[in-house]
C-alpha cells in the first residue's frame, strides 16, 4: 500500500507506508535482541553446568579424613639395638607401621592374637602412616618412648566412605570397604577419633600413587617458578619489541611481513611451541627435560605475540596530539616515547601483560612435550631441578583410575581458576583504574 502525494511539479507520485517500514524494522531489533539473550543464556547455563559439576565433585578435596590414636614410640620397634646415636639410618629403616597397626587394635579393643580381625585392618588406614612417624622421629629424637596422639591418614576409600561418596547399602562384594571396616569406622566416628579435617596436605605434598598422600605442592612451586620466568623475559622483550615497531622503526615491506608473522604467532597452536622448545631447548641447548626453566622460556615464547600486540594497541590507542606536544615544547623522540607515551601506555600494557600471564598459566600441552609431566615427589629447590605445574598436575590425575584422584582432580581445576579468575579480575580492576578517555 502506497499514499498518494502531489511533488513539486503538481505530479502525482507514490510515496511508500512508512509505519510498515518501522514495525518491519522494530520486529528485526526485537528479533536480534531475542537471539543474543538466547545465545548469552545458553552460554551461562552451560557455564553454570561445568561450575556446579566441578565443585561438587571437588570441593569434598579440601578435607581429609584422620584417625586419631595414641601411639606409643616403642623404642623395642624403633631402635632395638640402641644405634641411632651412632647410625641415623636406624630411624628411617624402622617399622613405623606396626606401632599405628599396635594403637588401632588397642583403640578398637581387638584381641592381639585374633590374626583375622587383625587382617582386616588391612587397607583402613593409609600407608603414607611410615612417612608420617618417620618425619616426627626424625624431627625430635626424644619422641621415642613416649606416647603422643597422632592424627594418621585414612585410606582413600575409608576417605571416600566416610564422605559419603560410596553407597554403603549395596553388598560389600560391590565395595571397596567391608562391613566390618564400616563397623569401625562407626565406632571411631562415635567417640571423636575419627573426624574430616582442612586437608593441607593437598597444598603441601608432591606426585604419590596414593590418592590420601598426593597433592599439588611441587606443581603449584613448578609453576611459580614459571610464570617469574615468563614475567621477567616476555615483559620487557615484547615491550621492547612493540615500541620499536610502533614508534621507531619504518613502514616498509620488511615490517609487514614481522606484523603479519607476529599476528599469526598468536594464532599458532600452543603444542606448536612445544614442540619448538623440544627441538631447541631440550635436543639442540642440551637443557634438562622437565625442568620449570625450559618450561617458562616455552611459555615465554608462546606469551610474546599476546604482549606485543596488546601493547602496540595501548600505544597506538595515545592521541597524536601528546606527540606532538612533546616534540614541540622540544622533546627528543626518545623522551617523547619514554616519559609520555609509554607512562600513558602503562594500563594498557599491565592488562596485556596479565592476560598472557593467565593464558600461560593454564597451558598444558606444551609443557608435556618437555617432559614436566614426569612423577615429582620433591619440591624443586632451583628452576632448574624436575618440576610440574598445575595443569600438568591436573592431567595426569585426570588418567588416575582411583575415585580419590577424580575427587582431587576437581580440586585442583578448582584451585586453577581462582588462580585465572584473580589474574583477569586484576588485569580489569588495573584497567578501570588507570584507563584514561580521550
Amino acid at each position: 500500500m502506497s499514499d498518494i502525494a502531489l511533488g513539486s511539479a503538481g505530479i502525482a507520485v507514490a510515496r511508500p507506508r512508512r509505519d510498515i517500514g518501522l514495525k518491519q524494522r522494530y520486529a528485526a531489533e526485537r528479533r536480534f535482541r531475542i537471539y543474543g539473550m538466547l545465545a548469552i543464556s545458553v552460554c551461562l547455563i552451560f557455564l553454570a553446568v561445568m561450575l556446579i559439576t566441578i565443585f561438587s565433585k571437588g570441593y569434598t578435596a579440601f578435607w581429609q579424613t584422620t584417625v586419631t590414636l595414641p601411639i606409643t614410640f616403642d623404642a623395642q620397634v624403633i631402635d632395638p639395638q640402641d644405634k641411632r646415636a651412632t647410625d641415623p639410618n636406624v630411624l628411617v629403616a624402622a617399622n613405623y607401621p606396626k606401632l599405628v597397626e599396635s594403637a588401632l587394635i588397642a583403640k578398637l579393643g581387638i584381641s592381639p592374637d585374633d590374626k583375622p580381625m587383625i587382617g582386616k585392618l588391612k587397607g583402613f588406614l593409609s600407608d603414607g602412616v611410615r612417612a608420617q612417624l618417620r618425619k616426627i622421629v626424625i624431627d625430635d629424637p626424644a619422641v621415642i618412648g613416649t606416647t603422643r596422639d597422632v592424627a594418621v591418614l585414612a585410606s582413600a576409600n575409608l576417605d571416600s566412605a566416610f564422605k559419603g561418596q560410596i553407597d554403603l547399602a549395596v553388598g560389600q562384594e560391590r565395595r571397596k570397604v567391608s562391613d566390618q571396616q564400616v563397623a569401625w569406622m562407626n565406632q571411631l566416628k562415635a567417640d571423636g577419633s575419627m573426624a574430616e579435617h582442612f586437608n593441607t596436605g593437598l597444598f603441601t605434598y608432591g606426585a604419590s600413587s596414593r590418592p590420601e598422600t598426593s597433592g599439588m605442592g611441587v606443581a603449584i612451586i613448578g609453576s611459580l617458578y614459571m610464570m617469574l620466568i615468563v614475567l621477567v623475559l616476555a615483559l620487557p622483550i615484547g615491550v621492547a619489541a612493540s615500541i620499536y615497531l610502533e614508534e621507531f622503526a619504518k613502514k616498509n615491506r620488511l615490517t609487514d611481513i614481522i606484523e603479519v608473522n607476529i599476528n599469526n604467532l598468536a594464532a599458532v597452536p600452543s603444542i606448536v611451541f612445544g614442540l619448538l622448545g623440544l627441538a631447541v631447548f631440550i635436543n639442540f641447548l642440551g637443557l634438562p627435560r622437565s625442568a620449570a626453566f625450559v618450561g617458562g622460556l616455552v611459555l615465554t615464547l608462546m606469551t610474546l605475540p599476546t604482549i606485543i600486540i596488546a601493547t602496540r594497541a595501548a600505544l597506538a590507542a595515545v592521541p597524536p596530539s601528546i606527540r606532538s606536544a612533546a616534540l614541540g615544547l622540544g622533546a627528543s623522540k626518545m623522551q617523547m616515547v619514554f616519559q609520555h607515551i609509554l607512562p600513558l601506555a602503562a594500563p594498557g600494557i599491565l592488562t596485556g601483560t596479565i592476560i598472557g600471564l593467565a593464558r600461560a598459566l593454564g597451558e598444558t600441552a606444551p609443557l608435556l612435550l618437555i617432559g614436566m609431566v614426569a612423577f615429582v615427589a620433591d619440591y624443586p629447590k632451583t628452576p632448574f631441578d624436575p618440576a610440574t605445574a598445575l595443569p600438568v598436575q591436573i592431567y595426569m590425575w585426570a588418567n588416575e583410575a582411583e575415585r580419590a584422584f577424580v575427587e582431587r582432580m576437581s580440586g585442583a581445576i578448582i584451585i586453577l581458576l581462582i588462580f585465572l579468575m584473580a589474574m583477569n579480575i586484576t588485569a580489569i580492576v588495573l584497567r578501570r583504574r588507570f584507563e584514561r578517555r580521550w
